[in-house]
């Protein structure tokens, strides 16, 4: 049986230390442009929610996604931006036109950006072909960012964003920095020393990945890497009080085999023969539903699991207050793909949920085994199966991890605390 689970209310953050309000840093006047690969996502709040605290500093955010995703599903806060973004397509008579100004403008300093960028990426074919695509809407991206008074730039994500952020540094005379976050570190670092060794600064979201950058980078701007987490507004969470019989829990996030759903599936099958009462939740849609669906089947077990599809960020939290524990069983892939420290792990957290997550790259970070959840190895059915009938059978465990995985948010995963992070980041002089 699912007993109660502590209400955890909402409330203002508290400065953790000294007890008072925390204060914010602001930056009213300045003009930060984003690159980021694609927008809307649903899955990337945290590009999403970085955009929106900024702008509460008055730090006015101009967007310039590298593609327009066709989103089915859009948070409501992201409508507002979505409809001021700088939409570009790969190439027209505008783009081109930018280029060949720029050109005669700069040709030496035009000349070899295009040739470094090429260059730094000729042992990926994947980079090489996407810094070529996008090299052109990057020089036009600058032309555009000095117009609009820019006075930062900012690109989500160490790949192609992160080189048009280089190309626009050199041809716009911007200051620019990027964050690093999982896959897009992980598969391949064509490029990135050049990348942190030219940015302002590089943001990545763990200590896990800080170290990974600092494997493969000149010893001398080790300084300029700095963690800063992504954050979570734990004001906006909470966890109902619930008497269930049935021991619920869920997975966030795209279906596809990096975030580990078929080995989630597998450790069901053994909860369902081992006599436990139990309901997965699956939220998130992606290429593999047709085959989790099929699987889920195959094993006996799809009257136990449901699938959300994709939800917006409201739906998405009703669903968290409703449950007992969420999971993250995060696998790499043969292809490179891992995770970061999914925010979907923070969002659970703020509803004060105990945590089971993969020991895979940031997830200790935020799931410390035995304090504020369970660790299991990437992939390991067994270890996924004990941890879910450890926790469904011991409401005491499940109420103590989950207000420790609460309090770790609220120190650590705040997204207000760590915007103020970013912006004396962007802005030194801001005190």
């Amino acid at each position: 049986m699912a007993a109660p689970v502590k209400n955890v209310a909402p409330h203002a953050e508290q400065n953790h230390a000294a007890g008072k309000p925390a204060t914010r840093v602001g930056g009213a006047g300045r003009t930060v442009a984003y690159v980021m690969s694609r927008f809307p996502k649903l899955t990337e709040t945290f590009v999403l929610d970085e955009i929106l605290a900024l702008e509460r500093r008055g730090i006015r955010v101009e967007v310039f996604p590298l593609w327009r995703e066709q989103a089915k599903v859009i948070h409501p806060e992201a409508r507002a931006v979505v409809d001021r973004a700088h939409f570009l397509p790969t190439l027209d008579l505008e783009i081109l036109t930018d280029n060949v100004r720029t050109l005669l403008e700069q040709p030496t300093r035009y000349v070899g950006t295009l040739a470094r960028v090429l260059w730094a990426n000729r042992t990926s074919p994947r980079f090489l072909l996407g810094a070529a695509a996008i090299f052109p809407k990057a020089v036009s991206f600058a032309r555009r960012m000095r117009a609009l008074g820019v006075d930062h730039v900012h690109a989500h994500f160490a790949s192609h964003p992160a080189a048009a952020a280089f190309v626009v540094g050199r041809l716009g005379n911007l200051p620019w920095s990027f964050t690093a976050h999982g896959s897009d570190l992980h598969r391949e670092q064509s490029m990135l020393a050049e990348k942190v060794a030219e940015a302002a600064f590089t943001v990545t979201i763990s200590d896990y990945n800080r170290l990974f950058i600092l494997d493969r980078v000149p010893a001398e701007v080790a300084s300029q890497v700095k963690v800063i987490h992504c954050g979570v507004e734990p004001n906006r969470y909470r966890t109902l009080d619930r008497d269930t019989e049935v021991f619920e829990f869920v997975c966030v996030g795209t279906l596809h085999a990096v975030k580990g759903q078929g080995p989630l599936l597998e450790a069901c099958a053994r909860l369902l023969s081992d006599g436990i009462a139990f309901r997965c939740h699956l939220v998130g849609d992606g290429p593999d539903r047709d085959l989790l669906e099929a699987r889920a089947t195959d094993l006996g077990i799809a009257d136990h699991v449901v699938f959300h599809g994709a939800l917006a960020r409201e739906e998405v939290r009703a669903v968290f207050e409703r449950m007992d524990a969420a999971i993250a069983p995060s696998v790499p892939t043969r292809d490179g793909r891992r995770e970061g420290i999914p925010v979907v792990l923070m969002e659970a957290a703020a509803s004060g949920l105990p945590l089971i997550g993969s020991r895979l790259s940031g997830i200790p970070e935020i799931v410390e085994d035995g304090a504020t959840g369970l660790l299991v190895e990437p992939g390991d059915v067994s270890g996924i199966a004990a941890a879910l009938d450890k926790l469904a059978g011991d409401e005491a465990l499940r109420m103590r991890l989950g207000n420790a995985a609460r309090t770790r948010i609220e120190e650590s995963f705040s997204l207000e605390r760590n915007i103020d992070q970013l912006v004396h980041a962007f802005y030194p002089e801001i005190s």
